[in-house]
């Protein structure tokens, strides 16, 4: 097992980083699986475990917002496997589609804190972890508003994304003459609770959204393997991994009338 490709996804346990774990196993990974509560890593390791094998599989439980179990994380994972390889940092929060004086000020810290300090913490655990063992890759989980997109109701979440983005870069410098890789994946629009929560309640803003999500989203299960395919085969620094580039953009809304897609049946 030692001489597998040993990785780390913050916010497995569903969504976007439950199918990247999904597709690394495929691919030969040892993967470990963290969240915040434990029963609901115990659940997504048993999932796992059915279409892979379970001596690949860790499920700890990790609130990226505690930089002590964020340590945890990464020494749990290098005591089972002997190194890590690949660390992404993927949990996530979304909100309620509102301006920013709408939200709660609870809503305002927990986003804040899971989607950049979060981030922070398991990329600073990483690099030093990286450094001692002389190699390793880091990527951060980009999104709307890495690109500096600005859209309204979404103006917290887009911050943090954005923040995600300097992150990046400033990493790729600082690793720089290190065996360190640093980059980002932008998956672009894909049909998740992070996507779809915001607008719940909200039956005229689903209507408005849902044409849109058809012509431009994905399943989970179509974009996850391709990324995994792309995170494992990266050697280069700086690198962004994009799944919905502004070419395939485009591809979509030409060929939108003749596909008649429906991704929520």
């Amino acid at each position: 097992m030692s001489r597998m490709t040993s990785v780390i996804v913050t916010g497995s346990t569903r969504g976007i980083g439950y199918g990247l774990a999904d597709a690394l196993l495929s691919l030969g990974c040892a993967v470990t699986v963290s969240g915040r509560n434990q029963k609901d890593v115990d659940q997504a390791a048993a999932n796992l475990s059915r279409n892979h094998k379970p001596g690949n599989i860790l499920g700890i439980a990790c609130d990226v917002t505690r930089f002590e179990q964020v340590q945890t994380l990464w020494d749990a994972t290098k005591t089972r496997t002997g190194r890590v390889d690949i660390w992404i940092n993927n949990a996530g929060l979304s909100h309620p589609t509102a301006s920013l004086w709408e939200q709660t000020p609870e809503v305002l810290r927990q986003v804040i804190e899971t989607n950049v300090i979060g981030a922070v913490y398991g990329s600073a655990v990483a690099v030093q972890g990286m450094l001692r063992q002389g190699f390793g890759s880091i990527y951060n989980m980009e999104g709307m508003g890495s690109d500096g997109r600005r859209v309204r109701g979404v103006t917290l979440y887009g911050t943090t994304k954005y923040a995600l983005a300097y992150l990046t870069d400033a990493l790729v410098e600082e690793t720089k003459g290190t065996a360190i890789i640093v980059g980002a994946i932008r998956p672009g629009m894909v049909i998740t609770d992070l996507l779809t929560k915001p607008l719940e309640g909200r039956p005229e803003a689903w209507e408005r959204a849902r044409p849109i999500f058809n012509i431009l989203a994905e399943r989970v299960e179509t974009v996850t393997p391709w990324l995994a395919r792309q995170i494992l085969a990266n050697k280069k620094p700086g690198v962004r991994i994009r799944w919905l580039t502004p070419q395939k953009m485009i591809g979509k809304f030409l060929f939108a009338p003749f596909r008649k897609r429906d991704l929520f049946n």
